[in-house]
């Protein structure tokens, strides 16, 4: 046998064990994809029952309970902003069976908070950006403003005499309104509700002047004739209030922000089962009664895979920690 036979000799010798080692490990990571799930799946939400997070994780549990034939049950975590629930999760074990539905406050909670018990990246396995949904600044009828422009103008000639509603202090609401004001160039002062209701209905009673909200939450009372509706907070108008301009196409361009809803496993989580459910979901957000159930309440699906999820991750949590920083918004 000469040298090279020689040499092809020992380099098959080499790939055959390393395929050989390989093999087990490869049938073992099947098998777990295929065996998944075998018993119930737990989904918490970390928000008491009701409320758009609370529903997409419902409608979801629902699909995944008749799509892999097992039951997936909606287990409310509230408490402290979200982050009770959101703890359990990051500390149940990592099998799949213990996964989470969040809002976009999820990568929010290092820059508002002093003391966060979980890392909001390290902690988790991102399974799929499932849905966001835009915010609408709205006004009480009687201010008379009938455009963005109209109230950067106010604002401008009665700096700080205009007041703004939110659900609370570091909630969705309040940031969006706060990079509105820094990319406006304007100055509004900030009344912090315990809540989405009292703060709209303070607005339409006329007690505060503004106020941005969903637009699930806000619609019915534009239409009613309780509030008008200025602009949406999101890049792109709304299938479901077409009519609405964009605050960016208003005169503040790139003004871009929606509340957005995910789901997470505990990190180290197997890939198998993560890339098994985010597929599922995909194909759950693209069927035509998922996209008619949350269209209709403004809210739009997505369904991303586990990489453009992380991915995804990075971008919001470096935009949203400007928008805090600039705000100055910290929870104890």
């Amino acid at each position: 046998m000469n040298r090279a036979t020689r040499f092809i000799t020992r380099l098959w010798g080499v790939a055959l064990a390393a395929v050989t080692a390989f093999a087990p490990h490869f049938v073992q990571a099947q098998a777990v994809a295929t065996s998944y799930p075998s018993k119930t799946v737990r989904i918490v939400v970390p928000y008491p029952p009701g409320g758009p997070n609370d529903l997409i994780a419902r409608f979801l549990a629902q699909k995944l309970t008749d799509n892999l034939k097992q039951t997936f049950v909606i287990d409310n975590r509230a408490g402290a902003t979200g982050m009770t629930g959101t703890d359990a999760v990051a500390k149940s074990p990592a099998d799949g069976y213990t996964l989470l539905v969040s809002a976009s406050v999820h990568v929010i909670y290092p820059s508002l908070f002093q003391k966060v018990p979980f890392d909001p990246i390290k902690d988790f396995a991102p399974i799929s950006l499932m849905a966001r949904a835009p915010l609408v600044l709205s006004v009480n009828p009687a201010l008379s403003v009938k455009s963005v422009q109209d109230l950067i103008s106010m604002a401008k000639a009665q700096p700080g005499k205009l007041q703004y509603a939110s659900s609370g202090n570091g909630s969705a609401t309040h940031l969006s309104a706060e990079a509105f004001k820094t990319q406006a160039g304007i100055d509004m002062q900030h009344i912090a509700y315990k809540g989405s209701s009292p703060a709209m209905t303070d607005v339409m009673a006329g007690h505060v002047q503004l106020v941005f909200d969903s637009l699930g939450s806000t619609l019915p009372y534009i239409k009613a004739g309780k509030l008008r509706a200025l602009a949406i907070t999101s890049s792109t108008r709304s299938a479901v209030a077409p009519e609405i301009p964009t605050i960016a196409e208003s005169g503040v361009p790139g003004y871009d922000i929606s509340t957005w809803y995910g789901l997470w496993a505990p990190a180290g989580t197997p890939k198998e089962i993560v890339d098994k459910l985010s597929a599922e979901v995909q194909k759950i957000l693209k069927s035509s009664d998922m996209q008619q159930q949350l269209t209709s309440r403004g809210i739009e699906p997505v369904g991303s895979s586990a990489a453009e999820f992380a991915a995804y991750h990075q971008t919001e949590k470096l935009k949203w920690a400007k928008i805090v920083k600039d705000s100055g918004a910290k929870l104890d």
